[in-house]
């Protein structure tokens, strides 16, 4: 079975942050997306979510490991959800799965670009007490 376009993304830019190819990693990005840096905390446009790659590998001592553990693509158009099981580790990091989130854009020459990157997903859901 034929892999789809956007876990092929999703694997560049796995690679792509692990060993800190940040020219790479920009490219899978939308002009205007958002990077859930941590739960409250975005970043906004392809600057931004540089920078904040940038400190990301410096907190993680420049050991971030990434993993996919289980994917699924809902596709409608030129719109695209993802729900993965992301796996975090790194020196000073237990692996971690989060229950990722991801929306893609398919962009006028066919290429699925990320818009929303949410390795947290639900838990930026803040309750209200």
């Amino acid at each position: 079975m034929d892999r789809h376009p956007i876990e092929i993304q999703i694997e560049r830019a796995d690679t792509a942050i692990v060993s800190e190819d940040f020219d790479t990693l920009m490219g899978i990005y939308t002009d205007d997306a958002i990077l859930v840096v941590t739960p409250g905390v975005n970043a906004c446009g392809k600057q931004e979510i540089r920078e904040a790659f940038e400190k990301i590998a410096v907190y993680f001592k420049n050991g971030l490991k990434l993993a996919q553990n289980g994917m699924e693509i809902l596709e409608s158009g030129d719109t695209a959800l993802v729900l993965a099981n992301t796996v975090v580790s790194a020196p000073n990091y237990p692996p971690t799965e989060r229950k990722a989130t991801y929306v893609f854009h398919k962009s006028v020459s066919g290429n699925w670009l990320c818009a929303i990157d949410n390795s947290y997903g639900h838990e930026v859901v803040q309750v209200n007490a």
